[in-house]
């Protein structure tokens, strides 16, 4: 049974390593597998997004923990969802939910099993990980917790089509500096391949010919294209988009196809 982990915790120090310690030490033949400790620290909407992009490429059962957690120690409940094909594992913030409700929540659950000796500041390691540790033995959720029929629930992105303006926002910005937008197929109602897009950020426009893939641009020219995820990303081809134009994640946008 694979165990997946997304964390905010960085690879420096020990935090990681320790959470994969108590899950071999409960279950040896657990398959631990890294999404990424790279998440921005307490930023609980890149953790959700980069959950739910990458959650549905693995195999069924496999038992997602995310630990973006700025509220550890308070009266915020670790919790645990059954959807149709896994198990998700966490703090009751939001992290969780984009890629549990996309894949359909069947069960919810408080996680009460921890260690017997619980911090207030490493729930990844007392709480999650035994609580994930033991799903991958085959005990049953309700072993695990109680009941609960709420939980956070972040909103997804979405964008708005009005008058052939797009309004949109940033959402994530990749290693590369590619940055995705909020607004996905509706760029075909306002431009065509080939057509330039105008991107006003901030009281700036950026220019950004619409294209299909980053090789129909030269180098240095800044493109938009629908990417893997099915976002409308702004990018510049063999170069930096985030840092040649100032933009990062939550920015507000609107994009029209240049006159």
């Amino acid at each position: 049974m694979a165990i997946a982990l997304l964390t905010d915790f960085g690879t420096r120090d020990y935090f990681v390593a320790a959470m994969k310690g108590v899950i071999l030490s409960i279950n040896p033949r657990a398959v631990v597998v890294d999404i990424t400790h790279e998440v921005p620290p307490q930023d609980v909407w890149t953790g959700a997004f980069i959950l739910a992009s990458a959650y549905k490429w693995f195999p069924k059962g496999t038992i997602f923990i995310a630990v973006v957690d700025p509220g550890v120690g308070t009266e915020r409940a670790p919790l645990l969802l059954k959807t149709r094909r896994y198990f998700f594992v966490g703090p009751d913030n939001g992290v969780l939910s984009l890629a549990a409700e996309e894949d359909g929540v069947e069960e919810a659950y408080r996680i009460e099993a921890r260690l017997p000796r619980l911090s207030a500041t490493f729930h990844g390691r007392d709480v999650f990980a035994p609580a994930a540790a033991y799903l991958s033995l085959g005990v049953e959720p309700r072993m695990l917790g109680t009941p609960v029929a709420t939980w956070v629930r972040l909103g997804r992105p979405s964008a708005e089509v009005a008058g052939g303006e797009i309004k949109a926002r940033t959402i994530y910005v990749d290693r590369f500096g590619n940055v995705y937008t909020s607004a996905r197929g509706e760029v075909f109602q306002i431009a065509s391949w080939g057509d330039v897009l105008c991107v006003e950020v901030g009281g700036r426009v950026i220019e950004a010919k619409f294209v299909e893939i980053y090789g129909r641009a030269r180098p240095g020219e800044t493109v938009a294209l629908i990417n893997s995820e099915g976002y409308l990303e702004v990018a510049v081809v063999m170069g930096n988009a985030a840092a040649a134009h100032g933009l990062k994640a939550g920015l507000d946008l609107k994009i029209r196809r240049c006159s």
